[in-house]
């Protein structure tokens, strides 16, 4: 029996990168947090398994270490959902999150924008 190749695995564009950002039902309100966390290994999966449990999808991520690499700052891109309030005080207990504070300047285009830059 001949071996077979399977076809090369598809990548997105940019342009459809953006599209899947921005392609979301009309009415869906989205928040951006920004969080000062500890930099160390751990700190994404604890902050990340949060919001997995209480099931919330996170859109966008992004995450830079910040002044000498000891903490980093992290920008989440979640629905603004009336349970977030809560999920924002289980994140302020997490010994690796030192603060967190919404952003209502960003939005969805800024994640896209950073994904174009990127790619």
């Amino acid at each position: 029996m001949p071996d077979t190749i399977p076809p090369p695995a598809r990548t997105e564009t940019p342009e459809e990168i953006c599209h899947l950002l921005n392609d979301k039902p009309s009415g869906v309100r989205t928040a951006v947090l920004e969080l000062r966390v500890r930099n160390h290994p751990g700190t994404m999966s604890h902050v990340t398994g949060l919001f997995a449990r209480r099931g919330f999808n996170l859109e966008a991520i992004v995450c830079v270490p910040v002044d000498d690499g000891a903490t980093s700052c992290m920008l989440l891109l979640v629905s603004d959902e009336s349970r977030l309030e809560q999920v924002e005080r289980q994140l302020a207990k997490l010994y690796d999150v030192l603060t967190v504070r919404h952003r209502p300047e960003l939005s969805r285009e800024f994640f896209s924008r950073l994904s174009t830059m990127a790619v």
